[in-house]
């Protein structure tokens, strides 16, 4: 990763910490708190050990002190565990809100662009690249400013008492964050790809664990088992590799810390030898001075350490917030981009939606996301309360006219709902006039009930029994009962009954616009009759587009749409289109392959 790149990750993740402000200056504030109980006890124990050793003092007369050393380190104790509880919620804090982030973009972005990732990477993503994200707000950034706070406290305590050891401190102190830095610069590097490789191990397993039955069909199991094999053999280098850093800069610090310290022994050492006399100031060479500095040494340079141990967060955090970051900025184009549907989210148009919707295209060309022309320039209108078909071989456009709908995909011409332009409208609110049913309908681990109800989740249960029987339904959900588990993937029901669950759902959502795509492709003659049946009667109160192959299905159709190579070469009734033209030619296709 460049270092322009990393700077820039770096100013991204702190300019996240505004949600935390309080949090961290509670931190700091408590841990400068600490600092000032440490001095004092250091001066406790100093005193202590002086009067027992030099002055011969009567213990008994120094229970007091005695008492408030105690008292110093129970308070330390306390203030160390509010700092981690502290640290933590502010960690969450910051987690949560930069998944919401990525949920509302995924959510705007739509299922045409996520498709093009693998769903393990977008797992990988909310899961373990934001966890990656919390040692940098919880840890990090709190000991950034501690590194410089509490060695500041101690120099301020030593100084008066002498000069010489404040000195070594204070030139034997940079040391530790230039060899920190130089390993972190390598850290950063050694993370980002650790991130990659769980990235693409994660998209490669989930994917291969989907297609289980078909590798097992084809029998390249074990072809699969070793690529798999050599992803993970690349994570598992990369993770070694951080660690290896982790621990050899680690081990640097230590040695530099070590030495420092050591030169503060041997300079003290000598004083009392008569070796050395500069440094002394008002207190003179004392055994209270040699404690005292002795014993504040490892605390001066205990903040640097954890800092550079903390700075393996920061690199982590950099590593994940490349993908993130990435993921967050990128105008990836929609319908309407997100930008114009918050700032201009007051002056909004709003698509006036009663029982049904018209549909109007004028010079409709769908782009990509990255803005390539996924169709020619096409015209049609779908009337409210019709039913219209779009057909064609697979790559004619069909699935990116529905998408642009939807808008998940940008375009250029017109395309107007109601007779309100769509880029113009607020896309979440039209989504909510609308329902849908595809051909591999998703079902949630859960109740029956549980999945119907993500149609309406205030659908009372007359509402549920009416839709179910509106859906031929009930036949088999009086045998299950609502109640009946569902497992993840739809285990549990078959597909035909999947898909009926699912046009109960679509019912119970009373969308304006029903979208179908290809919702009997996976059905044998009798689900695929009884989905027909449940359509047909539903459509007839809202305006339908349905996605199909099975064109000898589309009589009962009020509009059919023929589509090839991203072009409409035909639009009609079905006993207009099927003695002529590119719908004829696919109406014998199709009889051709059905015997």
């Amino acid at each position: 990763m460049e270092k322009q790149r990393q700077k820039h990750l770096f100013k991204w993740l702190r300019a996240q910490q505004s949600l935390i402000k309080p949090q961290l200056n509670l931190n700091i504030a408590l841990a400068t708190l600490s600092s000032l109980i440490l001095v004092g006890q250091t001066w406790l124990l100093a005193t202590l050990l002086h009067n027992l050793i030099i002055e011969g003092s009567d213990r008994s007369a120094m229970l007091p002190e005695f008492i408030l050393l105690v008292a110093g380190f129970t308070a330390r104790a306390l203030i160390l565990y509010f700092r981690e509880k502290i640290g933590f919620q502010a960690g969450r804090i910051i987690r949560n809100h930069i998944r919401q982030q990525i949920l509302n973009k995924i959510h705007a972005v739509g299922p045409a662009t996520l498709n093009r990732t693998p769903a393990g990477s977008w797992a990988t993503l909310m899961l373990e690249q934001v966890e990656n994200l919390h040692n940098f707000y919880a840890r990090f950034l709190p000991q950034q400013m501690l590194s410089a706070i509490v060695p500041m406290v101690i120099l301020i305590a030593i100084f008066p008492l002498n000069w010489a050891a404040g000195l070594i401190m204070l030139v034997t102190a940079p040391l530790v964050p230039i060899f920190m830095i130089l390993a972190g610069i390598a850290a950063a590097d050694k993370s980002q790809q650790n991130m990659d490789a769980l990235a693409k191990l994660s998209g490669q397993f989930l994917d291969r664990l989907k297609g289980l039955e078909t590798l097992r069909l084809f029998n390249r199991t074990s072809e699969q088992t070793a690529h798999i094999e050599q992803s993970t053999e690349d994570f598992r280098q990369t993770t070694m590799d951080v660690l290896k850093v982790a621990f050899l800069s680690s081990a640097v610090l230590e040695f530099f810390t070590s030495i420092s310290i050591a030169i503060m022994a041997v300079y003290f050492g000598f004083s009392y030898l008569g070796q050395i006399e500069f440094g002394q100031l008002g207190a003179g060479m004392t055994l209270f001075v040699g404690f005292f500095c002795l014993i504040l040494a490892p605390e001066f340079y205990q903040p640097l350490r954890d800092l550079g141990t903390y700075y393996h967060d920061r690199a982590a955090a950099i590593g994940a917030a490349d993908a993130i970051e990435t993921f967050l900025h990128t105008d990836y184009q929609i319908a309407q981009s997100q930008t114009i549907a918050q700032t201009t989210a007051q002056t909004t148009a709003q698509i006036p939606v009663q029982s049904a919707v018209e549909i109007q295209a004028e010079n409709l060309i769908v782009l990509s996301p990255e803005g390539n022309p996924l169709t020619q320039q096409l015209s049609f209108t779908l009337s409210a309360q019709t039913h219209t078909a779009l057909v064609g071989q697979s790559g004619a456009g069909k699935t990116s006219i529905m998408n642009a709908i939807l808008g998940f995909l940008p375009y250029q011409g017109n395309l107007k709902i109601n007779g309100v332009e769509l880029k113009h409208t607020d896309l979440s609110q039209w989504r909510k006039h609308i329902a849908w049913v595809g051909q591999n309908p998703l079902l949630l681990q859960g109740t029956i009930k549980e999945n119907l109800l993500l149609g309406d989740i205030h659908a009372t249960d007359e509402q549920i029994q009416q839709a179910l029987t509106q859906a031929n339904a009930k036949e088999f959900t009086d045998k299950l009962g609502l109640e009946a588990e569902i497992k993840d993937g739809g285990i549990g029901v078959s597909v035909g009954q999947a898909q009926r669950l699912a046009i109960t759902r679509a019912l119970l959502r009373k969308g304006a616009l029903l979208l179908l795509d290809e919702p009997t492709a996976s059905l044998d003659a009798r689900s695929e009759n009884q989905v027909l049946q449940a359509l047909n009667q539903i459509s007839q109160q809202q305006t339908t587009l349905m996605i199909t192959h099975r064109i000898e299905d589309l009589k009962q159709c009020d509009q059919i749409l023929v589509m090839q190579a991203g072009q409409i070469v035909q639009q009609g009734h079905f006993e207009q289109l099927k003695q002529t033209g590119y719908f004829a030619e696919l109406l014998v296709q199709r009889q051709q392959d059905i015997h």
